[in-house]
């Protein structure tokens, strides 16, 4: 491997000439940590993360080579980028935020009518809920006349259009329960995310 400081460019860029085009190597220019110049056709390993310029034979820059990045600098650097975007949502955040309240009674009064409007879709989802399990409670003593629920030995089988229904009905009940599950959760999400604009927007107020 060939590296030279920077007294020694122009004897290098001297012999590079005199082996002719065919023998000519790239050049390259980059500094280490301590902040000194180097020149060399090859770049040492311990600086491969750096970058670099690319010479030509009269030691003019004609491009550039960006170093490898050490798994270390690539976490840096998406920690980095993680964190500028986080603080650009933010920012972008309180901008709606300010431009869409004026005081913290107008933020409460959204939060009762979003809150209102759940409740009231939780409302038809329990009554739903309430009808369905009413309906296979229905089914389930109908079917007790019959085998295999009705254990008795001249009990018929079960028909097919009730085993049907039944299973019809457990899947409903299935469902509803987990649309139900899921607006409750719904409307946790936004009491909590009123609540953090609250806090926040007393931030940005200055409001004790």
């Amino acid at each position: 491997m060939k590296n030279f400081a920077g007294r020694v460019l122009l004897p290098l860029l001297a012999l590079a000439l005199m082996a002719g085009p065919a023998a000519a190597q790239k050049l390259y220019k980059w500094v280490d940590d301590q902040g000194r110049v180097h020149y060399g056709d090859k770049v040492p390993p311990e600086y491969a993360d750096q970058d670099r310029e690319i010479l030509n034979q009269r030691g003019v820059a004609v491009g550039r080579e960006q170093g490898a990045e050490t798994p270390a600098a690539a976490q840096a650097r998406l920690e980095q980028e993680q964190q500028a975007k986080a603080a650009a949502e933010q920012a972008q955040r309180d901008r709606m935020l300010l431009q869409t309240y004026q005081n913290i009674d107008e933020i409460e009064l959204l939060r009762a009518r979003r809150l209102d409007l759940i409740d009231a879709q939780l409302t038809i989802h329990e009554q739903s809920l309430a009808n369905l399990k009413k309906r296979r409670a229905d089914q389930l003593k109908l079917a007790q006349r019959y085998a295999p629920r009705n254990s008795a030995e001249n009990a018929p089988p079960l028909p097919e259009g009730l085993a049907a229904d039944l299973e019809r009905s457990e899947s409903d009940v299935r469902v509803q329960e987990s649309n139900l599950a899921k607006k409750r959760g719904e409307r946790t999400a936004v009491d909590q995310q009123f609540d953090a604009d609250v806090a926040r927007f007393k931030q940005l107020r200055r409001i004790e």
